[in-house]
């Protein structure tokens, strides 16, 4: 499964799009995004587990792939809310407007 983010702030994902929905246990994050200080320099980018589950396809298909990331310790809680941390990421396009 690919994600792109188009919107990060503070390592939280605010908006983003389903690129590929084939193996959604696996999921991969790309950011194309504009990226100031803070944004993405102090640990992982998080996902919110409600915005994964909509974009794997539902609660049936997100279970399993939940106990998954859990096990491997990439689900984490931010501020009262479960989150899917990705340690790593791809990035797009991280250049300020103009600066491209």
């Amino acid at each position: 499964m690919k994600i792109r983010a188009l919107s990060v702030f503070e390592g939280v994902v605010y908006h983003c799009s389903l690129v590929d929905a084939t193996h959604p246990c696996r999921p991969t994050l790309e950011v194309e995004a504009v990226l100031r200080d803070g944004d993405a320099d102090e640990g992982p980018i998080l996902l919110s587990v409600a915005e994964y589950v909509l974009m794997a396809g539902g609660p049936e298909v997100a279970r399993p792939c939940l106990d998954q990331l859990v096990a491997k310790g990439r689900i984490v809680d931010h501020q009262g809310v479960d989150h899917v941390s990705f340690p790593t990421w791809t990035p797009i396009d991280i250049s300020p407007p103009g600066e491209g």
